[in-house]
């Protein structure tokens, strides 16, 4: 066969990504707040856009709900007060500082107190530093989630005030359980921060520094003698001498007790929901998007009538009709990113009913090929729709990452969310007879009752990837209980 040149005509398919479809795929990852600047420069660089009027029914509605779940720059009580300010007068103001040198009069030098007025505020929020150190921590994702509802109940301060009743109560949770994520916040770095009140926290940052002892203790429980300058009978509550008393006082005077001021502090943006969950009087839910988040783009078309009537030259008029395409394209985009956020966030409604009704235990198994294949979308597309979205909903704002958890199979075929097994599992290990400590295989057992497929194996797995030890542990720690 002879070599040499010719021409053939081949006819394959591909998929062009055209720079708009580009642009549409990072709109659906984009989180609010980057979808709020991202429109902001839209409008500064198209003249033909601008922002429409939201019926005010529907604006003032959509905003008191999402409000309630900002958080706000005001606090109480003994959270953000300085540790002398707070022995004085609990009620004195946040901003105000302790003196130190005339609580500690025994001949202390007069080092300050961190300054905390100059914290900066660039960084990461204290929010975010402290869920950034979650995922390496937590026993498993159901502790995680605990967390983060805790964490986002911090003021700026670092400090807890919400009952964890009330938030066992949000969450469906076992009050066991929200008490080791408090214990797993409390763990993290500032030290001090979930602490509950002033002691607290200082008791904290003694623990971490080994120097929390019963003389260390009784001092951080009578702050008030400090603050009243009772010097003597603080001393002989401690029970220790005036130079180790001196040294206590030293130690003291170098916490911080506003741990979580260094992060952020009132430049912290307030998490925003993008879909807000309400239950409909019909016994369903309301799923809406969270309009009150967005401005609504229009294109001003009677300036567009008004500068092609003034342009020239073809440069003009073709730069014209560019801007309005991309702000069609625009406003088109944006419509087309809520519906698909929409159906996602509706679908895992459904899917995950139960957990919207009875909290985190009734969480089912869902993947994302399961809502993709429903909303007929690509698995990827619900991918980026699910990460930086919060939902809002009576139990809390939950990122909507949160509702997938993979899970097991369960005798009416219907199966359970690995969470739910290991919340169920630590429930029946919590209610165990300490004479009659539950083995992996009893578990197992009274599981399969209750209609979960469960072999021993994946019961200890399960059990062990919660923190709960084997059968012969719990046997010993109850003894050492005295149980």
């Amino acid at each position: 066969m002879a070599l040499g040149p010719r021409l053939d005509l081949r006819q394959t398919q591909s998929l062009v990504m055209t720079p708009q479809l580009q642009q549409a795929i990072k709109l659906l990852a984009l989180s609010n707040l980057e979808i709020e600047s991202f429109v902001s420069e839209a409008l500064e660089s198209n003249p033909l856009l601008e922002v429409g009027e939201v019926s005010r029914e529907k604006s003032e509605d959509a905003g008191e709900t999402a409000g309630e779940h900002e958080a706000t720059p005001d606090f109480d009580g003994d959270s953000a007060l300085d540790i002398a300010d707070y022995a004085r007068d609990p009620e004195s103001a946040p901003g105000d500082r302790g003196d130190w040198s005339e609580a500690g009069a025994t001949g202390l030098g007069g080092e300050d107190l961190p300054d905390l007025e100059n914290r900066s505020s660039d960084g990461p929020s204290l929010a975010e530093h402290l869920s950034g150190q979650i995922g390496a921590l937590a026993h498993d994702a159901r502790e995680a989630l605990i967390a983060g509802r805790i964490i986002h109940e911090l003021d700026e301060a670092g400090y807890l005030h919400t009952e964890l009743r009330e938030i066992a109560d949000d969450m469906g949770a076992p009050l066991a359980e929200v008490e080791r994520a408090l214990a797993l916040v409390q763990s993290l770095d500032p030290t001090g921060v979930g602490a509950r009140n002033l002691s607290e926290c200082l008791a904290l940052q003694a623990k971490e520094a080994d120097r929390y002892d019963p003389c260390m203790a009784r001092l951080i429980d009578h702050l008030d003698l400090l603050a009243s300058g009772d010097i003597l009978r603080l001393r002989r509550l401690c029970d220790v001498d005036e130079e180790d008393f001196a040294d206590m006082l030293a130690e003291l005077r170098s916490y911080d007790p506003k741990p979580g001021c260094r992060y952020g502090g009132e430049s912290e943006t307030p998490i925003v929901p993008d879909v807000i969950v309400t239950p409909a009087q019909d016994g369903g839910w309301q799923i809406r998007i969270n309009e009150a988040s967005l401005p609504r783009l229009v294109v001003n078309r009677e300036y567009y009538v008004e500068l092609e009537a003034g342009a020239r030259d073809k440069a003009s008029r073709a730069w014209l009709n560019e801007q309005l395409g991309e702000a069609d394209w625009l406003i088109r985009a944006l419509d087309q990113r809520q519906k698909t956020i929409l159906k996602t966030a509706s679908e895992i409604v459904k899917r995950q009913e139960g957990f919207f009704r009875e909290g985190v235990s009734a969480m089912r198994p869902l993947t994302l090929r399961e809502v993709a294949e429903k909303i007929e979308m690509h698995e990827s597309t619900v991918s980026r729709v699910t990460s930086n979205k919060y939902l809002s909903c009576p139990r809390g704002t939950f990122e909507m990452k949160y509702f997938f958890s993979s899970g097991v199979g369960a005798a009416d075929g219907e199966g359970a969310s690995s969470e739910a097994i290991k919340a169920r599992i630590r429930t029946l290990c919590e209610a165990e007879d300490p004479k009659k400590v539950l083995s992996d295989q009893k578990l197992a057992d009274l599981l399969n009752e209750e209609g979960f497929d469960l072999a021993r194996r994946t019961v200890a797995k399960y059990r062990e990837a919660i923190g709960i030890g084997s059968s012969a542990q719990r046997r010993r720690q109850n003894k050492l209980r005295g149980l």
